[in-house]
């Protein structure tokens, strides 16, 4: 989990990978100058529910997400695999 300010800037900066996800939180859009490997971004309501998925590849801004207050980064892919799409609601054990 990513909640202080340098923690959220920081986010996936630097690493070749990731396994399971981050969370960034307050946050409502991200992007991937400098990072390595693509990911996928899902935005969370208040409430944890998804608003949107997308996979972003590197170098790109994502725009933001109005009634997005979170947002999930993961390994491109995975996001998919775990069957995240709009409407599901998260439960996150820290």
């Amino acid at each position: 989990m990513a909640a202080s300010y340098g923690a959220r800037r920081r986010g996936l900066l630097g690493r070749d990978g990731i396994e399971g996800a981050i969370l960034l939180t307050p946050c409502n859009s991200v992007h991937t100058f400098r990072m390595r490997f693509s990911i996928d971004v899902a935005y969370l309501d208040r409430e944890l529910r998804v608003v949107d998925v997308h996979t972003m590849k590197p170098g790109r801004f994502g725009r933001p997400r109005l009634r997005a207050r979170h947002v999930l980064e993961a390994e491109a892919g995975a996001m998919a695999a775990w069957g995240l799409r709009p409407g599901v609601r998260l439960a996150i054990d820290v």
